[in-house]
């Protein structure tokens, strides 16, 4: 390997798209282990992921090491080929940590301690949780770091805690000088001469605990950034430990999909590899549509292909009501991750749990075993996944629109003191991201300071805040050519949420031809505004007084609004100042692509069909349940039944087909 390259995830898979799922075998006993491995070969498994809460079975007292029964399982499946992705345990402290060392536990905002019984109950800013894990990491690096068994390291869990408790205080002060350098300057970005706020001691300064009303936006926000850099640097300690010893071996931890604790742009390129959980509620019309949201995200952090670390083979544990996934629609989303360009489909777990709070999660195994329905739909993902995997792992897919995230301007946006609470941020992208699905244009994602230049049209469902690089980086773009197509509530603040200027960065209502931001005008809940062709508003509207440079190509109709613009054109630059229905928002994005030269990827598609190209293979889903017919144009081959298809294909109920030339 050259030097200065890191492993990545094509070292793990080796030309294959990687199957199987975590694997919880302390659960069960040894002869088990065995009848694991006959299903799974069955199942043409060929990764499982051990360790993820196996703590206080690796670490039964402090400093006592069981590593016996860990070996026994790295032998078994090396010696049936099946590779290991080797969790780190840390998501899960054994009691003995908390009940020793109550540094260790988290505190809410309230002072409440989080005890163990649960798991994720550690604190990020406790230097005696850091020092445990760094020492059982180390102790499991030294171990089995030359086991041919190993593929990949899997870093702790879902990273996902907050604390508000003493330790935690101390570590933001700390971040905080190394961010302001002063209390002064804290003291101006905070905005602090309002309410009395002024700090005169670092000591005053605090993690936003409960308070009689409103709290500081800015210290919100700053929690926020602070809590996201806790965790990565509890991450980045492991996975220096495991790098040391495995500088070969590609080093990941798993996102939960679009979860607000995290700057995954940031995390991301910290990992080799970019893993991701995610689990659509199979009852849910716009389940498919989730799933390819975020399937485009993780792609886009990883800038090519990402491992779907975790899904499930059918029903889950934590909703109201959970309802398994009829039968189909666990291989349907499985292809449609690969479409979208995972290398790897797992699921959790293995096999499901007769004990604990997941016991009605469910496995690859269910409850009703090997005759059951899921593991014989599993057994068929394997078979399909070891067909397509030569010609589909490690292929990129290209794309020609990209929708603009960033976690900072969702934290800032997501304050208690805004002027409409039904404004969901991650709605609203999603709506954006729906109506561009539903177009059959192919998006990824991309940072407000990433190089854009590489796409020909950028959307901006909702940034809040933007920084002063952002805004440039937008207005260079739209100067090179691009077509920029901006939504509401956009670069109102800066990078300390401190208000513009005219409510809107003077430079971006230039770009959009708008000489004043009189008032926004949020919509109550169910409430809508009516505009020229038949466009409909939902959520906000504004009162706009354009400037005279740019087109009003949809005006508002009735009420105070009537006459004034709603949607605005100056040149490439559109600006949306509302969020229009679904089939009203994906005309007007599919006008502007077209107009971008972007094209679906392909035309005349049925309703409830979805066409994805990566590689050199196109990919046709059917998220119906009633079969479809697709027109194809030339012969291919359909790499799923090694049948020759000329001019159309039909697609049964949840149907797939992976067409090559």
């Amino acid at each position: 390997m050259p030097t200065g390259k890191r492993p990545a995830l094509d070292d793990a898979t080796r030309g294959r798209v990687l199957f199987g799922g975590d694997y919880n075998p302390e659960q069960w006993p040894e002869e088990t282990w065995h009848e694991d491995v006959r299903l799974m070969k069955q199942a043409e498994v060929t990764s499982v992921t051990l360790g993820v809460f196996s703590w206080s079975k690796l670490e039964p007292r402090p400093g006592e090491r069981n590593f016996g029964w860990l070996d026994r399982l790295m032998d078994l499946m090396h010696g049936n080929g099946i590779g290991v992705v080797l969790a780190t345990p840390t998501a899960s402290p054994p009691p003995w940590m908390g009940h020793l060392h109550p540094d260790t536990l988290p505190r809410d905002a309230d002072g409440r301690t989080e005890w163990w019984g649960g798991r994720q109950h550690f604190s990020h800013s406790s230097a005696t949780y850091r020092r445990c894990a760094a020492a059982v990491t180390e102790d499991l690096a030294a171990r089995y770091g030359g086991h041919p068994a190993l593929t990949m390291w899997h870093i702790n869990n879902e990273y996902c805690t907050y604390d508000w408790g003493d330790e935690a205080a101390a570590r933001f002060r700390h971040w905080l000088r190394n961010r302001y350098g002063t209390l002064d300057a804290l003291n101006e970005a905070w905005g602090t001469a309002f309410w009395s706020q002024g700090y005169g001691d670092w000591a005053e300064v605090l993690p936003p605990r409960r308070a009689h009303y409103l709290k500081n936006p800015t210290q919100v926000l700053d929690f926020k950034r602070f809590t996201s850099d806790m965790l990565l640097e509890c991450y980045t300690a492991e996975r220096d430990i495991v790098r040391r010893h495995t500088p070969h071996l590609p080093v990941t931890t798993n996102f939960m999909p679009l979860w607000a604790g995290q700057d995954a742009w940031r995390w991301a390129e910290e990992e080799d590899v970019v893993s991701v959980d995610l689990y659509p509620d199979p009852r849910d019309p716009l389940a498919a549509q989730h799933g390819a949201l975020v399937q485009d995200m993780t792609r886009s952090q990883a800038r090519g292909p990402w491992m779907l670390m975790e899904q499930a083979a059918g029903a889950v544990n934590w909703r109201a009501v959970n309802h398994p996934k009829p039968r189909g629609l666990n291989r349907l989303w499985s292809l449609q991750a690969v479409a979208r360009g995972a290398d790897a489909v797992c699921c959790f777990q293995w096999r499901q749990s007769r004990q604990g709070a997941e016991k009605f999660h469910s496995g690859m195994v269910g409850h009703a075993g090997e005759q059951g329905r899921t593991y014989q739909e599993v057994r068929q993902i394997g078979a399909d996944l070891r067909r397509i995997g030569p010609h589909v792992a490690g292929t990129h897919l290209t794309a020609e629109v990209a929708v603009l995230h960033d976690w900072h301007s969702w934290w800032a946006g997501d304050q208690e003191a805004r002027p409409s609470r039904e404004v969901a941020y991650p709605d609203v992208l999603a709506a954006w991201h729906r109506a561009l699905w539903q177009a059959h244009l192919a998006t990824d994602f991309a940072h407000p300071e990433h190089d854009l230049s590489g796409y020909r049209m950028v959307v901006v469902p909702q940034l809040y805040l933007l920084t002063d690089t952002a805004v440039d980086n937008l207005l260079a773009y739209v100067r090179g050519g691009g077509t920029l197509v901006c939504g509401f509530l956009t670069g109102i603040a800066d990078r300390d949420d401190r208000v513009r200027p005219g409510g809107m960065d003077a430079r971006l209502r230039d770009l959009f031809g708008i000489r004043t931001l009189h008032e926004w005008w949020p919509l109550e809940a169910g409430e809508t505004v009516e505009c020229e062709g038949g466009l409909r508003g939902t959520l906000w509207s504004e009162e706009l007084e354009p400037d005279g440079t740019a087109d009003t190509t949809t005006r508002y109709r009735g009420g105070e609004l009537d006459g004034l613009p709603a949607v605005l054109r100056k040149g490439r630059a559109w600006y949306v100042s509302t969020l229009p229905e679904p089939e009203a928002l994906r005309a007007l994005l599919t006008r502007a692509a077209d107009g971008a030269g972007v094209r679906p990827v392909l035309d005349g598609l049925p309703d409830g069909v979805e066409a994805v190209r990566r590689g050199g293979l196109l990919f046709l889903l059917n998220h119906g349940r009633e079969p479809v017919t697709v027109d194809v144009a030339g012969t291919h081959r359909d790499l799923l039944t090694d049948t020759t298809v000329t001019g159309r294909v039909t697609l049964g109920r949840y149907g797939v087909a992976v067409l090559a030339p």
